[in-house]
């Protein structure tokens, strides 16, 4: 039981930056933007967020990594965009602008890295995020060792966002015309919305979200930056948006389940029948679900309609 609620917490904790930039790839999806660069957008604000805690943890203290997040969080949303503009107002090829984000993000974060630190990444920090466990909750029976106990005040803020996000897109009029934007965006215009300004705040929103989902991910797992910070991590949230259907609730599932993958690699030589297998495929297992992932639910998933199109008003 130790093992396993071991295991599940820190499942929760590799989870929150999963989730939290699939929310932001659910809101540009959902406006009709498809925003592959993802990754590129976390790097950025991995970067943001991992240079200023070194050069301000002395002056600032505990709240220097709120600070760090904060900045991150309007980094990603800066840089995201660029993504909106190529995407909304030149309608060029949104896989192509996500891809160039992914690559211009290293260029940049490592010229930066050089310029400040004179090397190839940041310096290592002190204060990142603490794990920490909550008083009285903690004691609650199985609930409070599993989602009160040694873990990361990031993960109460992922849970926030989804509750948020599931609101915003099903309960209020923004959430409705962001949909149908992705879905009827001819309707949409018929009736008076911009659907060039749903658009652009459904890609800023994506990058606002994945900024911090970067910002948390180094400041949680790392002691740098570099740029493998983020390994992957984008793609794996693009998987959990589909895996999710497009639904906030849907997404933390499945980001938990990336999650648990993660965990379940490092721990795989403490279970007896596991020993004899390589490290290495375990080390692959979280990047092979997330290839079966794509392969069995991307035929059953059915996503916003006029995702990835561009639209123009004279054609209505």
């Amino acid at each position: 039981m130790d093992q396993f609620s071991s295991m599940f917490v820190l499942a929760l904790n590799y989870a929150v930056p999963i989730v939290i930039a699939s929310l932001g790839g659910l809101y540009s999806e959902r406006s009709g933007i498809v925003n592959i660069g993802l990754e590129g957008i976390m790097l950025v604000g991995a970067f943001v967020s991992a240079a200023f805690v070194p050069l301000f943890e002395a002056q600032l203290g505990p709240v220097t990594p709120w600070i760090a997040i904060a900045l991150a969080t309007l980094a990603g949303g800066l840089y995201s965009l660029i993504h909106a503009y190529i995407s909304v107002d030149l309608r060029g090829n949104q896989v192509v602008s996500g891809t160039a984000l992914n690559m211009l993000s290293v260029g940049v974060t490592v010229y930066f890295c050089q310029i400040i630190f004179n090397q190839q990444r940041t310096q290592a920090f002190r204060n990142g995020f603490i794990k920490q466990t909550v008083p009285v909750l903690s004691d609650i029976p199985i609930i409070g060792k599993l989602f009160f106990t040694r873990i990361y005040p990031t993960f109460y803020v992922a849970v926030v966002l989804v509750l948020v996000t599931w609101f915003v897109i099903r309960k209020t009029r923004f959430g409705l015309r962001l949909r149908a934007s992705g879905e009827h965006p001819s309707a949409v215009d018929s009736v008076g919305v911009s659907v060039r300004k749903m658009r652009y705040i459904g890609v800023l929103l994506s990058g606002l979200l994945s900024g911090l989902a970067g910002g948390i991910m180094v400041l949680t797992q790392s002691t740098q930056f570099t740029v493998f910070s983020i390994h992957g991590v984008g793609f794996i949230a693009l998987a959990a948006l589909i895996f999710g259907r497009w639904h906030p609730v849907g997404v933390l599932g499945a980001g938990f389940f990336f999650g648990f993958s993660q965990i379940f690699s490092i721990y795989s030589t403490d279970f007896a029948l596991l020993q004899n297998i390589p490290k290495e495929f375990f080390n692959m297992l979280p990047y092979v679900l997330t290839i079966l992932a794509m392969l069995v639910f991307s035929r059953r998933s059915v996503g916003p309609r006029a995702a990835g199109q561009s639209y123009d008003i004279s054609e209505r």
